[in-house]
């Protein structure tokens, strides 16, 4: 939180409102201070008009991949603008800012403006890392225009990819989910604990779910996915009948050798757990 003198109870205002987010701090402005201010923090908000942020940090700035994300909040606590790294951690603030004191997130970035997703959120969504950052600008201007699709290859393969396609790298588990026509949302987060329990993993540990796309309008599925807060990719029946499932499935009578187990060979390195069902839903865990 950088505040000049004047501004300091503000500074503590808007702390008090984020530490049960955050651990932020007040620091009173020093102009030779704030190179070591960005480098030691992963955000910064200062209060200070937006022209007074440009001068002091663009000396500072590098690229959109380095630079600290900073929101600039008026004097009065009534506008928050992200001003670097909207899509890195400035918007998510400012729509804090907005919950938890009321300020007017002023966010400029294109796609969250159209109402569209963003590289970097399909990112943190997909719980992967970006591999070539540069492919951003030409996924990101896609996006305004079409839902650009999510695929996976699996190795041992060599990838030769155009600078408009953008490399993600999972970091975490793939759950494939089937289940019985109008599940509930509650018996599908049960099962997917139960089975998390049985593998000794936990939440934390997925990073996305799978399912089949004739599942995608199945709302208790969709609140599941929301409640965990990861993305539910919907995969074609092409992309389900080309994996070698090693459990036999009713979904057989749908035209497709199985849900939850195809999704998870689809989608990740090796099967650590295969397809078992919990009450109306199964589950198939990967990695």
């Amino acid at each position: 939180m950088l505040v000049f003198p004047r501004d300091e109870e503000k500074g503590t205002r808007i702390c008090q409102a984020l530490q049960d987010s955050c651990c932020p701090i007040v620091i009173i402005y020093g102009k030779d201070e704030i190179e070591e201010v960005l480098k030691r923090f992963e955000a910064v908000i200062a209060v200070m008009a937006v022209g007074i942020v440009v001068r002091i940090i663009c000396p500072l700035l590098k690229d959109k991949w380095q630079d600290t994300p900073v929101v600039a909040v008026d004097s009065a606590l009534s506008c928050a603008v992200p001003v670097v790294g909207g899509h890195h951690g400035a918007n998510q603030l400012a729509r804090l800012l907005c919950s938890r004191l009321g300020l007017y997130p002023a966010i400029t970035t294109a796609t969250d403006s159209s109402g569209r997703p963003c590289l970097e959120e399909m990112a943190e969504r997909l719980d992967s890392a970006i591999s070539n950052p540069e492919a951003g600008k030409a996924i990101n201007l896609a996006f305004l225009t079409q839902d650009v699709p999510v695929m996976r290859l699996k190795g041992p393969r060599i990838v030769l990819v155009d600078q408009d396609v953008a490399v993600l790298k999972l970091r975490g588990l793939v759950l494939g989910i089937g289940a019985r026509k109008g599940v509930a949302a509650e018996e599908v987060l049960s099962a997917v604990d139960q089975a998390l329990k049985e593998a000794g993993k936990s939440r934390d540990d997925i990073a996305i779910l799978a399912t089949a796309d004739l599942k995608r309008e199945e709302e208790g599925m969709q609140q599941a996915a929301k409640v965990l807060g990861k993305e539910l990719i919907c995969l074609s029946s092409e992309v389900l009948n080309s994996q070698a499932a090693t459990t036999p499935s009713r979904a057989q009578d749908l035209g497709l050798v199985g849900v939850a187990e195809p999704a998870v060979l689809a989608l990740s390195s090796r099967l650590i757990s295969p397809k078992k069902a919990y009450g109306r839903v199964t589950i198939a865990i990967g990695e």
